[in-house]
C-alpha cells in the first residue's frame, strides 16, 4: 500500500486555515478572552487612580514643581525627581504575634511586563499578559502570541525562544524587564500612560509609599 505523506509546508498551510476559522467564530471561549480584557483596561484605570492619589498624598505636585525649579536653576545636585510606574506600597495596620505593628508591603508594577506575585523582576507570566493583551497586534506582525499556551507543558526549547523573542521584539521590549525606559512602539504606548512624579531617584525598593490596609487591598485585588 503506497503511503501519501503532506509535506510540512502544506501541513502548516491547512492548519493555519483551520486555526483561522475557529478563532473567528463566536464562541464562549473568544467572548470570555475579549471580555477578560477589557475588565483588565477598567481595572488599571481603577488602580492608577488609586496609585495618583497615594503616590502624591506622600509627594504633592508642588513639592516636585519646587524640586523641578530647584534642578532647573542648581542643575544636578537638585536632581531628585523621577517618573516611575512601579512602587512598593506599605501599610502599618496590622499587628504580630507579639501585637506589635508590623509593615505589610509589596512590589506593584504597572508596566506591560509588571510580575504579578510582587517581585521586581518579570518572569513568564508578565510575558503571558503581554502577548494576550496585544495578541491580534502582534498576529497582524507574522508573530506568534499564543505561543507560551503551546508550550506550557514543555521546557525551554529553541522553537520557543525563537517565537517568544519575536514577540518580545515586536511588542518594543527593550531589553530589561526592570528597566523599560527604552521601550518602544506597543510596550512604550501602554507603560507611558502610568508613570507618576516620585521624589528619589534609586529604585523603588528604597521607598516604601505609605498607604491605607483598605488601600493596599485594592492594589491587590488589582494585581
Amino acid at each position: 500500500m503506497t503511503k501519501i505523506r503532506m509535506n510540512t509546508e502544506l501541513r502548516n498551510k491547512l492548519f493555519n486555515k483551520i486555526k483561522n476559522v475557529f478563532e473567528n467564530e463566536d464562541t464562549q471561549e473568544r467572548e470570555a478572552f475579549l471580555q477578560a480584557r477589557e475588565d483588565v483596561d477598567r481595572q488599571y484605570e481603577h488602580a492608577h487612580r488609586l496609585a495618583v492619589d497615594v503616590v502624591e498624598r506622600s509627594y504633592p505636585p508642588e513639592d516636585v514643581a519646587t524640586l523641578r525649579h530647584f534642578k532647573k536653576k542648581y542643575g544636578n545636585p537638585c536632581d531628585v525627581v523621577a517618573k516611575d510606574k512601579c512602587f512598593y506600597f506599605a501599610h502599618n495596620e496590622d499587628l504580630d504575634d507579639e501585637g506589635e505593628t508590623k509593615e505589610t508591603k509589596s512590589h506593584f508594577d504597572f508596566g506591560l511586563f509588571g510580575n504579578l506575585n510582587g517581585s521586581e523582576y518579570s518572569g513568564d507570566e508578565g510575558r503571558e499578559f503581554a502577548v494576550a493583551y496585544f495578541r491580534e497586534d502582534l498576529k497582524a506582525m507574522d508573530c506568534n502570541p499564543d505561543i507560551f499556551a503551546q508550550q506550557s507543558e514543555n521546557k525551554d526549547n529553541p522553537h520557543k525562544t525563537k517565537h517568544v523573542d519575536a514577540c518580545m521584539k515586536a511588542l518594543g521590549y527593550n531589553g530589561s524587564y526592570h528597566s523599560s525606559s527604552n521601550d518602544t512602539g506597543m510596550a512604550k504606548t501602554f507603560n507611558d500612560q502610568y508613570y507618576l512624579d516620585v521624589i528619589g531617584t534609586s529604585y523603588c525598593r528604597s521607598r516604601a509609599i505609605a498607604c491605607t490596609k483598605d488601600e493596599y487591598k485594592q492594589f491587590e485585588a488589582w494585581r
